[in-house]
This record gives C-alpha cells, sequence and structure tokens, in this order.
C-alpha cells in the first residue's frame, strides 16, 4: 500500500508500506516538497519516549491519502497515527484490517 501525506494540497511525503508488525505498518518514507516545515515536529516526536506530544502535528490538519484512490483520506492522529524516523515510518490506521 502507498500513502501521501498532506497538509492541504502539499505532499509532505510518500509512504510505501513493506511489512506489519502488529498493531502497526511499516514504510519506507520519502520526503515531498513539505517536509522541511514539519520535519522538526516529527523528530521531536520519534525521539520521545512515552506518550507522544501530538497537540502541534494535530494542529497541522495532516491527511493520509492512500494512492490508490478507493479510500477517503485519513485525518492524522483522529484516523491513523503516523511515526517517521528518517526513512522509516510506522502507520497505524483501521482501514483494511
Amino acid at each position: 500500500m502507498r500513502w501521501r501525506l498532506l497538509r492541504g494540497d502539499v505532499l509532505i511525503g510518500e509512504l510505501r508500506e513493506y511489512d506489519r508488525d502488529q498493531p502497526y505498518f511499516l514504510a519506507r518514507f520519502t520526503p515531498g516538497p513539505g517536509w522541511d516545515a514539519v520535519k522538526p515536529l516529527f523528530e521531536a516526536r520519534a525521539a520521545r519516549k512515552g506518550p507522544d506530544p501530538t497537540g502541534p502535528l494535530r494542529d497541522l490538519g495532516l491527511t493520509l491519502a492512500p494512492d490508490d484512490g478507493c479510500r477517503p483520506p485519513l485525518r492524522l492522529f483522529e484516523d491513523c497515527t503516523v511515526r517517521i524516523d528518517g526513512p522509516e515510518a510506522r502507520l497505524r490506521y483501521g482501514h483494511g484490517e
């Protein structure tokens, strides 16, 4: 499965699932044109142990849109979660499980 991480119409990056580590899907992350604006927030989240401080990321209104076009986009931290750490990402969502 391939996903586009978006902030409105701006592509933050693309994620391509390659495996599963329940309850997460493992994905490769490729930055897009909007990555630099949000990178520090994702890096801070990836470095933190324990509960995630999602407030600043939640306020961005990010969505995760499937590349297949058959399903509607998912709202980050409402319909799904994404943790990005360098070229690796972990996704958790309810669709297709």
